[in-house]
């Protein structure tokens, strides 16, 4: 309220050149030193913002030719935005600390009002703010892609969303996993570069062993000369040899690389070329294990 008792204050017609004489040279004060400053500090933060978003553009222009994957090409994109926003963000606000205590405000308290206030929202969404910086790494590192199979966080699927704060996978069933990317600690990714086959091929004990190798690896060289399958088989077929002996069977490996997701159709069809190879070439299997069942009186029948 004003105490209308109170006489106004109104300068005295003898004070009155000397207070627009004050104005005056404060004026000429400011415009002298301040503005220059000003103007300084505003085209400097002009110029870093117009080269931040050139070399970014410069290098997402860049990345994307080298990229095969448009959803790659995209993740760049998307990353060169965040790291521009980010990057404008703090040179204006480097700029405006500089410029407005140029014109007597004082920041000290709002900047400690911003602290407190930054400090109760980052408590408060901690959670939100781990995904996102989860998520950023994930994208700039290449982790996975769209389509890629991988586990994440105790669950497995195909990726068909990722963002900054989320990836959403569907399984095997069809069930949609929606993980948090501050929920994602190791990622296990089976389609990354190329896949592997282990096949496990169980024949009888009294196979020789030298026919089994040479049949298998026949079958191996055949499927690999194929060319319907030659552009899915990265690499030579290889049969190590005897992974397992015991009752009366004997276990033998095949090794085989793949390219990312070929490895199921390749590997079925070399399990049909092997049981044909094998009925052509009458291969024992193993006999039907003894099987021992414990009745109630405790006799053993076999």
């Amino acid at each position: 309220m004003i105490d209308l008792s109170l006489p106004l204050m109104i300068p005295e017609a003898g004070n009155l050149p000397e207070l627009l004489r004050g104005w005056r040279e404060d004026t000429m004060i400011f415009l002298r030193h301040d503005v220059p400053k000003i103007v300084l500090v505003t085209a400097i933060a002009f110029l870093l913002v117009r080269l931040l978003r050139l070399v970014t553009r410069k290098v997402t222009d860049l990345q994307t030719r080298k990229l095969p994957s448009g959803f790659r090409a995209q993740q760049v994109r998307t990353l060169a935005s965040v790291v521009s926003s980010v990057g404008v963000f703090i040179i204006i606000f480097g700029a405006a600390l500089e410029v407005l205590p140029l014109f007597g405000l004082n920041l000290g308290p709002l900047l400690a009002s911003a602290g407190v206030a930054g400090l109760a929202i980052g408590f408060g969404a901690q959670t939100l703010v781990h995904d996102f910086i989860n998520g950023f790494f994930i994208l700039s590192e290449n982790q996975y892609d769209l389509g890629d199979n991988i586990r994440i966080a105790g669950v497995k699927g195909v990726v068909e969303e990722m963002t900054l704060r989320r990836t959403v996978l569907r399984d095997d069933d069809g069930t949609v996993h929606t993980v948090p990317n501050s929920a994602i600690q190791i990622v296990s990714n089976t389609t990354r570069d190329w896949a592997q086959v282990a096949m496990r091929v169980v024949v009888a004990y009294s196979e020789p062993s030298d026919r089994i190798l040479k049949l298998l690896q026949q079958v191996g060289e055949d499927i690999r000369q194929d060319p319907a399958f030659a552009d899915d088989i990265v690499g030579d077929i290889q049969v190590p040899g005897i992974d397992r002996v015991g009752n009366g069977e004997v276990e033998y490996l095949m090794l085989v690389k793949t390219r990312p997701r070929s490895q199921f159709t390749v590997g079925r069809e070399l399990r049909r070329r092997i049981k044909e190879c094998f009925d052509q070439n009458q291969v024992q299997t193993p006999g039907p294990g003894r099987v021992f069942v414990m009745d109630q009186g405790g006799t053993k029948a076999s």
